[in-house]
């Protein structure tokens, strides 16, 4: 697919102050005049005036993502209690965004299972790779999960230990 590329404006680029090393891979203006940003660390989402960032969060912080071509949104769930961002995208098809996101996610997450828990609940245990390469495990809890539960612990350092053992951790 061939995408007609919009450029980040000059404020908003200057408000996210990339880092030396680090890219912007897409860009894509939101309906409420901001823009989101993936870049080859982080995805955030950047006011172009004032010209300042309204959220950025490394791509080990997403649990999942979707894109709903229909309405034109992202949503992204994270792994922690945060509400979802919902990025409601003006022109899908000027942006390889939701690819680039999809993408980036992927990138990050080297190995994941999800451990099933009695009454139907759910743990996604994860090893995730930071941008500087550094791997890491995370346990991102389901609906009504307690990872401080002794039983739960349990069976969630259990798949811990596998991944880790099959990432070479």
């Amino acid at each position: 697919m061939w995408f007609r590329r919009t450029s980040l404006p000059d404020d908003a680029r200057r408000a996210l102050d990339v880092p030396r090393g680090e890219k912007i891979l897409a860009t894509a203006a939101l309906a409420d005049g901001s823009w989101a940003v993936a870049t080859t660390a982080e995805l955030a989402v950047v006011q172009e005036r004032p010209g300042r960032v309204a959220m950025r969060r490394p791509w080990w912080d997403v649990d999942r993502a979707a894109f709903d071509p229909e309405r034109s949104i992202v949503t992204v769930e994270w792994v922690d209690a945060e509400p979802d961002l919902r990025l409601p995208l003006t022109d899908p098809e000027r942006t390889p965004f939701p690819q680039v996101l999809r993408e980036r996610v992927q990138w990050s997450v080297v190995i994941a299972e999800v451990v099933g828990l009695p009454g139907g609940r759910e743990v996604k245990v994860a090893v995730r790779r930071t941008t500087s390469g550094e791997l890491f495990s995370q346990a991102v809890a389901g609906a009504g999960v307690d990872l401080e539960d002794p039983t739960v612990a349990h069976v969630v350092d259990a798949a811990e230990d596998r991944l880790r053992s099959a990432a070479g951790l």
